[in-house]
């Protein structure tokens, strides 16, 4: 499953939200990783196993989509193998200021070390992004990993990888508009998902949940 969520936090008074960044460039993300899987199955090359794309509501909400989906999926939790989750990744934040071929992964290595392993090893043969996990840490007090969809998937024993390119000045703010994206960078990301999702997607075996939370 590839998931993003696709709410924000709309119009408070006379102030627009338009959410370019969260989650705009994840839910474009998301599409254009369906549009890939679609176009190599109508060449006959599609994958060996079924992708769900899926965007969800709720998210700013308190992940309710996404909750909703792992209580009533469409296809059996058992025989999902992971969610692969897509949050925020059309900006630079401070740290990367000067970098921005770079993303935060969250929650690779918290089920499964395969999922961790094909991920990183993805990176180095197509997109060589910086991988940062400062926020997959244990102690991290920010608790991104609770705090998106993915983590539905998680709870219920399914691996899970949340890409997201930390947070930024207009966060949450009417000034997260379009023009701000970095494409390029977002591009970048969103081959890293669609070779993570394509390898997960045609390997003989499922990945092994292999890790005690």
């Amino acid at each position: 499953v590839v998931t993003a969520h696709y709410d924000h936090l709309g119009k408070r008074g006379q102030d627009i939200y338009n959410g370019a960044d969260d989650n705009g460039s994840g839910t474009s993300t998301v599409l254009e990783v369906a549009q890939a899987l679609a176009e190599d199955k109508s060449q006959g090359q599609g994958a060996r196993r079924s992708v769900l794309c899926m965007l969800v509501t709720g998210e700013e909400k308190g992940l309710l989509g996404s909750q909703f989906y792992t209580e009533r999926p469409i296809f059996p939790l058992e025989r999902t193998i992971v969610d692969i989750n897509v949050d925020m990744v059309g900006r630079v934040d401070e740290k990367y200021a000067d970098n921005p071929e770079y993303i935060y992964v969250i929650g690779s290595d918290r089920l499964s070390t395969e999922l961790h392993e094909i991920n990183e090893r993805m990176n180095t043969v197509y997109t060589q992004l910086t991988l940062d996990y400062t926020y997959n840490e244990r102690d991290d007090p920010n608790r991104y990993y609770y705090r998106s969809d993915h983590y539905n998937f998680a709870e219920k024993g399914i691996p899970a990888i949340f890409y997201f390119n930390g947070t930024h000045a207009d966060y949450h703010r009417t000034t997260d508009t379009v023009e701000k994206i970095n494409f390029e960078k977002m591009e970048k990301v969103a081959q890293l998902v669609f070779h993570t999702a394509w390898e997960l997607a045609n390997r003989d075996q499922r990945i092994v949940v292999d890790v005690a939370e």
